[in-house]
């Protein structure tokens, strides 16, 4: 059984499948931009607490990737986000395209496809109707240069 198939499996560290995983840190990540506090210092706070739902190593991964290259993942987003800036952009829509964006320019075991196609299906989930459209768009756009821009990384 396959990583990306494991959603049915009890919730162990190990155990948690990568769009469950992705979608912890679309949360931890929104969680922290709401309460106006560090992602890292959040995520700190929830792994091993039995107050929390369990963390995975990838949702951990995920949330220090995106916050260890925020600043260049923002500006991508910006130069693409054609007629919106980050401040306008649902907070909900502008984690799942941040963590979007670091698996398609920083996870190397994550293929393309698969980071846009689940980034949109995080959007379904979580935000509106209009958001799935949104994030692939960005997204998609990116993805056609993303060669160019994990070059200059």
């Amino acid at each position: 059984m396959n990583d990306e198939s494991r959603s049915s499996q009890p919730a162990r560290r190990g155990g948690i499948s990568r769009r469950a995983s992705r979608r912890r840190a679309v949360e931890l990540l929104y969680e922290a931009a709401l309460r106006d506090t560090d992602a890292v210092t959040l995520l700190s706070e929830r792994v091993g607490s039995v107050d929390a739902d369990p963390v995975s190593d990838y949702t951990v991964a995920l949330v220090e990737g995106v916050s260890e290259n925020r600043e260049r993942i923002d500006e991508v987003l910006a130069e693409h986000a054609q007629g919106w800036s980050l401040q306008r952009m649902p907070p909900v829509d502008l984690a799942v395209l941040r963590v979007g964006l670091y698996e398609l320019l920083w996870a190397e075991d994550v293929p393309d496809p698969v980071a846009i196609d689940e980034a949109v299906g995080i959007a379904k989930e979580l935000s509106t109707d209009d958001s799935p459209r949104f994030v692939n768009g960005v997204l998609g756009r990116i993805g056609t240069i993303a060669d160019r821009l994990r070059a200059v990384l």
